[in-house]
């Protein structure tokens, strides 16, 4: 598959520089940070949930777990994890588990563990589960610019 178009189409409309990593199939973003011989803690992860008035990308490092209920604190908002069919509809032309953290490419809001506002080149999947994308970190964080930054997550 490669990269998802939507996000292809949209990282060239933007004019992000970036470039990709091949690596063998994986099934999570752990794996895939170990397959791609990057540090985890700069693979950006995606955690899709929704609330009543639609859904959020919440966005941690790959070495991380998503504190729910921390993150409802933070939204204010009673959140629950979106179904693999949810996310398969917002998300079309990613492989199941394979969501890019770039919102915008899609109209989901991200929220943005601060863990990861900091980093010199952020890494994430490219919409399969054979390639990420690589960016230096400001240009990731000028593609997340509009997303709230909090911290919500903790090493797992």
């Amino acid at each position: 598959m490669t990269m998802a178009k939507k996000l292809q189409d949209y990282l060239d409309g933007e004019g992000i520089s970036y470039d990709t990593v091949a690596h063998h199939r994986t099934a999570t973003t752990s794996q895939s940070a170990q397959a791609a011989h990057v540090p985890g803690n700069r693979l950006a992860k995606s955690v899709v949930v929704h609330h009543e008035m639609g859904y959020v990308l919440a966005v941690v490092p790959s070495t991380h777990r998503v504190e729910l209920s921390t993150l409802q604190d933070v939204m204010h908002r009673r959140l629950g994890l979106a179904s693999e069919e949810e996310v398969s509809t917002l998300f079309a032309d990613c492989e199941t588990g394979a969501v890019p953290p770039i919102g915008s490419a899609y109209d989901v809001p991200v929220i943005l563990d601060e863990s990861l506002d900091k980093a010199s080149d952020v890494y994430f999947e490219a919409g399969d589960h054979r390639t990420l994308v690589h960016m230096s970190g400001d240009n990731f964080r000028n593609l997340t610019k509009d997303a709230q930054i909090a911290r919500f997550s903790h090493p797992s």
